[in-house]
């Protein structure tokens, strides 16, 4: 692997500058408006957060909480080579199994680029064996290189691949036929991994959950909580539903009387503080929590009506099984867009009237 780079990112300040760069070359900012204010210093963390502040013209970074994750990595990046290689261990295996470090396609986001360019510099001087200990970060980087036009910010690290030498077989022989079973043999795993990657993702897909409209006909303040309320929602099915919610810091219970609310109704009932809890009032929050709001249904969507979403038509689930943890794997793809449409990946959750949404643009849904 050769080495790349040197005088051109060294230090804080040049490689905050070579950040900055390849990530507005990626958003496809205006390089003029690249200067030392926008870098930040010498804090990544501050960085980007103006980076961001430039691109709110653009398209909304969904998973910003997850890049920020990222982005904690490569300011915390060591200079020294014994940790370095400690970080780079960790790295390595996050991409066992991944191509890119966030998103579901091939695509590289926002998180790949400032990671690539924190620890650029180190791992283009890596040599022989300590090359070897981190594949699955060389693949990653390799790809992202010739991804990215980085514009000369960053020399590409020459990976040296091996060579491919085919088998050489003189007719029909005894490694032909090993060849045919071993081609067959392959296939039928690929084809058994495939289904049961399948069947997790469903397991895991927006599908399992049962969402509704209610509206909330009677609340109150939880006896012994008082972070605490307790609601009575009428789904239009004759019957009322009690939920314990988390708002009595942000409503009274006044506050929350005939307001309509999307719930997920198949949380399998439990306790919370001594009262039973039979469903999950969902509201978007911004980031730091101190603003929380109930999803607000469309006017014309009907009581009990179950929203759906466009590309994911499995059936929900009677009962959600808290040991698969399938809120936890959800969740964090729940999100309002830039306009307050509620989203799951993208994909709004929508009613015969049209979609959910919020007064808190960009938030995360739970």
């Amino acid at each position: 692997m050769a080495a790349a780079m040197g005088s051109k990112v060294s230090g804080d300040e040049g490689r905050n500058k070579a950040i900055a760069c390849a990530v507005f070359k990626h958003l496809s900012l205006d390089l003029n408006k690249l200067s030392s204010e926008s870098i930040g210093g010498s804090d990544i963390a501050s960085l980007f957060s103006n980076i961001l502040q430039l691109s709110e013209s653009k398209d909304s970074l969904s998973n910003e909480d997850q890049i920020m994750k990222w982005v904690a990595f490569a300011r915390s990046f060591p200079s020294e080579a014994d940790a370095c290689l400690a970080s780079l261990d960790h790295l390595n295996e996050d991409l066992k199994q991944k191509a890119i470090l966030l998103g579901n396609g091939l695509e590289p986001s926002v998180a790949d680029i400032v990671v690539f360019s924190a620890v650029h510099s180190f791992v283009s001087h890596l040599v022989g064996t300590a090359v070897q200990k981190f594949p699955n970060v060389v693949r990653w980087m390799d790809y992202i290189q010739n991804m990215e036009d980085f514009g000369g910010v960053f020399e590409k690290i020459v990976v040296n691949k091996p060579d491919f030498q085919p088998l050489k077989v003189s007719g029909y022989s005894k490694a032909t036929e090993v060849l045919a079973k071993d081609s067959v043999t392959n296939e039928k795993k690929k084809k058994a991994l495939e289904k049961e990657l399948c069947e997790k993702d469903a397991q895991c897909s927006i599908s399992v959950l049962n969402i509704q409209i209610g509206v909330i006909c009677k609340a109150w303040k939880h006896p012994s909580a008082d972070s605490l309320l307790v609601e009575e929602i009428d789904l239009g099915d004759g019957s009322l539903r009690q939920v314990v919610s988390g708002l009595a810091k942000f409503y009274s219970p006044e506050d929350l009387v005939n307001r309509r609310v999307v719930l997920i109704t198949n949380v399998k009932p439990g306790k919370l503080r001594d009262v039973t809890s039979s469903g999950l009032v969902l509201c978007a929050s911004n980031q730091d929590h101190t603003v929380v709001e109930p999803l607000i249904p469309p006017e014309g969507a009907s009581l009990g009506e179950k929203i759906s979403f466009s590309g994911y038509d499995g059936k929900p689930e009677d009962v959600l099984n808290p040991k698969k943890k399938q809120l936890e794997k959800i969740t964090p793809h729940l999100y309002t867009d830039d306009k307050g449409v509620a989203t799951y990946k993208g994909v709004p959750f929508m009613t015969s009237a049209g979609p959910c949404t919020s007064s808190i643009v960009k938030a995360s849904v739970m």
